[in-house]
């Protein structure tokens, strides 16, 4: 029987492996089993000493609380203890390779963070006058430059907090310019089904309909279905390029003058921007919007929900309807337009504001500090070093993971297989579940939807030769186990912190609340 502490907690565990002892702790040697904070602490107790205080009116009337709070009370070592034990359970790219498909999860330079924790920077206040943050708007606008010039494009809203908000930011300038030119009954947006997930999501939450693309068996947008059904009720399309099976749209080009010429806008996902930065520029391919993840492309940290940043870049003829702010430079001075009335024969045909003020300071630094530390040169390299990264991944294990689309030539920046070939009853989740037991993160799994069971993986261009060899034996390990039927995938990961969950039942009947079990519940 597992041991229980004075509390009731009694550690969940693995089942014992290779013959080996249980541990009276569930820990396994530096792998230390961490319990609930309310577990470990009381909520009759506290962690500091204070001195006993007269009770004084309330002057919350009936809002006062009427109950105790019922947080646990920790020592400092303790609270200290259990965040540093849960952070160790944590994966992080400064752990190994973290191999999400669509995600660019790449090294953040630590130059980045010295430069976005100066003071000016990391402390400048939204509300500050604008003559006193003028190194500030320098930045923003210095970035907006750079963002504007590597993609061709023709002018750029810095505001957009990150991917989904860029879409939706671009959409919604697509909108205005169509309400604008008398066009407001184009309510149809065309979407491939190579497209990232949240296109559809942000077309529909603007209030357009969506209706899908196929794609072609190489994996590409079907340039004469979407031809087919362009007409005046289609307002544009919402193409990913590189798209989500990790191929170039060699198309792009007659996919814009096909939409351009049927009255339509064309906005890119440029969340894969990554691939092709320094190499092509999205305005050359007709592109009338594009948002830009900085925290994927310009190496800002990524991940944990945030923080995010989604400039996007408009063509001529969507600029005038960009939302506000925006930086411009008089002179010598740096000046935030923030009025929907201001420079109105340059725009003021704004659709509005995205947010309440002018977006991720900390972001737009990291990123100009990338931009400038990589210089047009390094740029280039970063997009030839993640297509041959990707590229490498694709052939060392297409002999033994299925490569739906390896035949449709080099891929770009990520590697696309399937759980074709793998032994009956063995799925893309078993591989996923194995590969954690090899000390990394699991892959995309089942998107892009086109194809079955897809395994997605991006290894970004800062990963060595080295670091890449020792993934993709490990991902071979576990991908020959599963086609020889290795009945022990199936309930793996077997050294992790915990075992499989029923990520079903977790997702259907979560169980959100704590509550305290009597000491001898738990112990049964």
């Amino acid at each position: 029987m597992n041991a229980i502490n004075q509390s009731g907690w009694k550690p969940q565990m693995n089942a014992r492996e290779g013959g080996a002892p249980m541990t009276s702790t569930g820990n396994k040697a530096l792998m230390l089993e961490e319990a609930l904070i309310f577990e470990i602490g009381s909520d009759e107790t506290c962690g500091v000493d204070l001195p006993e205080v007269d009770a004084a009116a309330s002057r919350l009337g009936d809002l006062a609380r009427e109950r105790p709070i019922g947080l646990p009370g920790l020592s400092e070592p303790e609270a200290v203890r259990h965040y540093t034990r849960l952070s160790r359970q944590n994966y992080a790219i400064d752990l190994g390779l973290f191999p999400l498909g669509s995600c660019t999860m790449k090294h953040n330079p630590r130059l980045n963070e010295k430069m976005a924790r100066l003071p000016g920077f990391a402390d400048v206040h939204p509300l500050a006058p604008v003559d006193s943050i003028q190194g500030a708007l320098e930045v923003i606008h210095q970035l907006a430059h750079w963002l504007v010039t590597l993609t061709g494009m023709h002018s750029v809203a810095m505001s957009p907090k990150a991917g989904a908000h860029g879409e939706l930011c671009g959409i919604l300038a697509i909108k205005a310019a169509l309400e604008a030119c008398g066009e407001s009954g184009r309510k149809v947006i065309l979407v491939p089904e190579s497209a990232h997930g949240t296109n559809p999501a942000t077309a529909a939450f603007a209030g357009f309909t969506v209706e899908d693309i196929p794609a072609t068996p190489e994996g590409r947008v079907d340039l004469a279905a979407l031809t087919a059904r362009l007409g005046p009720d289609v307002a544009g399309v919402m193409i990913t390029n590189p798209n989500t099976c990790g191929l170039f749209e060699r198309d792009m080009k007659a996919i814009s003058d096909a939409v351009h010429e049927a009255g339509g806008f064309v906005y890119c996902d440029g969340a894969n921007f990554n691939a092709i930065v320094g190499r092509v520029r999205p305005g050359d391919l007709g592109i009338d919007a594009m948002h830009i993840n900085l925290h994927k492309t310009f190496s800002t940290p990524h991940g944990g929900g945030g923080p995010g940043s989604g400039p996007v870049v408009f063509s001529e003829a969507l600029a005038p309807y960009a939302p506000l702010p925006f930086v411009e430079k008089h002179g010598d001075h740096f000046v935030l337009v923030e009025e929907e009335t201001a420079r109105q024969e340059q725009h003021g045909s704004s659709f509005g504001r995205m947010v309440a003020f002018h977006g991720q300071m900390g972001m737009f630094t990291r990123a100009l500090t990338y931009i400038l530390s990589h210089g047009a040169d390094g740029l280039r390299q970063v997009a030839e070093d993640a297509v041959l990264n990707a590229n490498y991944v694709l052939r060392r294990l297409e002999d033994v993971l299925d490569a739906p689309f390896g035949g449709s030539g080099p891929c770009m920046h990520e590697a696309l297989f399937s759980d074709e070939g793998l032994a009956e009853g063995f799925t893309t989740l078993d591989v996923a579940k194995g590969l954690i037991d090899e000390g990394y993160h699991p892959m995309t799994m089942y998107f892009p939807l086109v194809v079955h069971g897809a395994m997605l993986v991006e290894p970004t261009e800062t990963e060595s030769k080295a670091a890449l060899d020792q993934f993709i034996d490990a991902l071979r390990s576990v991908a020959e186990r599963a086609k020889a039927g290795d009945a022990s995938l199936k309930s793996a990961p077997h050294f992790a912190p915990r075992a499989r969950l029923d990520e079903t039942l977790a997702a259907r009947k979560p169980v959100l609340v704590w509550k305290e079990q009597p000491l001898a519940e738990a112990a049964e």
